[in-house]
């Protein structure tokens, strides 16, 4: 399975997917900003980069920028609840797989990660 980052800044939706992606097999790392998310990517080693757009240090947007560049073979995942946020991300559409609406249901959320590590 996938080893996958989660950057999300709302603590109780981190690890709601977290927990809910190592049910499916994968193994799952947390980060709660995206200068978090960007030091742990450095180290390697992801297949998917699952992260929220609005965050507090650096927004999901400048880290899937960073991400692409630092691991350009790893598969970016973006997540959002504000339509303006989603618009944003148009920008990155070759660097990333899909922008996952919130609030998600388990399923939706599991979907779209099977998604993007077929992609």
């Amino acid at each position: 399975m996938a080893k996958i980052l989660i950057t999300e800044d709302e603590d109780s939706l981190r690890i709601f997917v977290a927990r809910a992606l190592r049910l499916d097999g994968h193994e799952t790392e947390e980060a709660a900003d995206g200068a978090e998310g960007l030091e742990k990517l450095k180290q390697g080693g992801y297949d998917l980069l699952l992260s929220d757009i609005r965050m507090p240090v650096m927004d999901g947007i400048e880290l899937a920028h960073q991400a692409h560049s630092t691991c350009p073979g790893m598969k970016i995942l973006l997540m959002t609840g504000y339509a303006e946020q989603r618009e944003r991300a148009d920008d990155l559409m070759e660097k990333i797989v899909d922008v996952v609406a919130k609030p998600f249901a388990l399923p939706d959320i599991r979907k779209a990660v099977a998604r993007a590590l077929a992609a």
